[in-house]
Formats: structure tokens, sequence, C-alpha cells
């Protein structure tokens, strides 16, 4: 007489798949508790785990289910094409960010670099635009963002709202730019306050300021080269 296959439901809570994906996490499961999960339900004869390992017996593992077809799938009891579908989803997607890699991330060297990076976008803005550039210990921008829109002023340029991204994003250090609508970058009195104040910040924090760029049209002051960073 045949054993009859253990139903899913008689199966104690706490070893379900999706129970230990949730207590042990990901790492923990196994190549079937894992396909398990992704096919979600046996059928009347067995459990969902005696179909995971049906499909696992039949590409003899993971290295030719990498390669399965629906129609492949589809052939074995207890998966439709539903599941079947599901499954060649879950292994795209695999493939797709094993094969990944991060886009190369622009490196600023010098003030030229920076007022290159963001020269075209902010020469002809109208109003006012800070903007931050946040970098790693390689100096790659990480991540960019505008703090404000408006005339500059000490007491709008936070450096609490400079430095709290910076921390966020984990730079290690930070350029600062805006630009003036008039086109000529001359810096003002308030423009090297609110950098004084913004590098004074960062050296208490770690995070350095390594310029202010002023951007006019076409051409571009550094406060660092003017000594004011």
């Amino acid at each position: 007489m045949a054993v009859p296959s253990i139903r899913f439901k008689d199966v104690p809570k706490e070893d379900r798949p999706r129970e230990r994906l949730l207590k042990a996490g990901p790492g923990h499961l196994s190549n079937q508790e894992i396909l398990a999960i992704l096919i979600g339900s046996g059928t009347k004869e067995e459990s969902v785990m005696s179909v995971a390992n049906r499909v696992l017996m039949h590409f003899e593992g993971l290295k030719l289910l990498r390669d399965a077809t629906i129609e492949e799938l589809v052939s074995i009891k207890g998966i439709g094409t539903a599941k079947g579908l599901l499954i060649l989803s879950a292994i795209e997607l695999g493939k797709r960010m094993s094969e990944y890699k991060a886009e190369d991330r622009y490196v600023i060297r010098s003030p030229d670099d920076g007022a290159d990076y963001i020269m075209e976008e902010m020469r002809n803005l109208t109003q006012e635009h800070f903007v931050v550039l946040f970098l790693n210990t390689k100096n790659q921008i990480i991540h960019r963002q505008t703090i404000f829109i408006g005339s500059l002023n000490a007491s709008i340029v936070h450096p609490r709202e400079v430095y709290r991204e910076a921390v966020k994003r984990s730079a290690a250090s930070i350029i600062v730019a805006h630009n003036h609508p008039s086109g000529d970058p001359t810096p003002s009195q308030e423009d090297i306050h609110v950098t004084r104040r913004l590098a004074e910040s960062g050296k208490m924090i770690g995070i350095d300021l390594l310029d202010h760029l002023i951007i006019g049209d076409r051409k571009f002051v550094s406060l660092k080269e003017k000594g004011y960073v």
C-alpha cells in the first residue's frame, strides 16, 4: 500500500515555508521551501512541498531549472500556467539581478567637473536654485538634490537641512551650488557668509564641504578657489 502524502495542513505552522521565511529569513530556507512559496499551493493529492520537490527532481536541481520553459513546467502535475509563469518570472528576475552592474558614477576631481555636471541644467533658470551634490569617499556623486528655490539667504539655507540629507545618504563630502539668473556668477557677501557657515558645520560633523559653485551663463565661480572654503 502506498504511503499517503503528508498534507500541508498537517505540517506544524512554525515549520511551513512562509512562517520560516518570516522568522529565519530567506537564507535559511531550502530550495524546495523557496520554490514551494512561489508555487503557493499543492493539489488534492499532495502538498505544495511535494509538488516543489517533484519540480526540482524533474530539472535535477536549480541548474536546469534556470533554463526551464513554460511548456516544461506545465507538464509537471500540480503546475498550471499561472504557477509556471510565476516561476519563470522569479527565474528571470534572479538572472537580471545577477547580471546587474551599477552604472558608472560621475567623479568630481576639480571645480570644472562640478560645474560641467550642473551647468546646462542651471544656467538658464529664472530663479535661484540651491543644489547639493552628495559624494562618496571616491568623490563620486551618489545623489543630487535641490534644497530650495529662491534668493540665497543664510536664514533659509540652514546647515541642518543640508547635512541631514548628507547623513542619510552616508555621504563623505558635499558640493553645494546655486545659480545667478543674471548670468553673472560674482559671489555676494551673502554667498560668502552661507559658504563659511556650511563649511564650519560640516567640520563639526565630519562631512566636508568641498566647494560652493556659483553658476552663471556658461561661466562659474568656485568659492574654494577664492579661498572661502
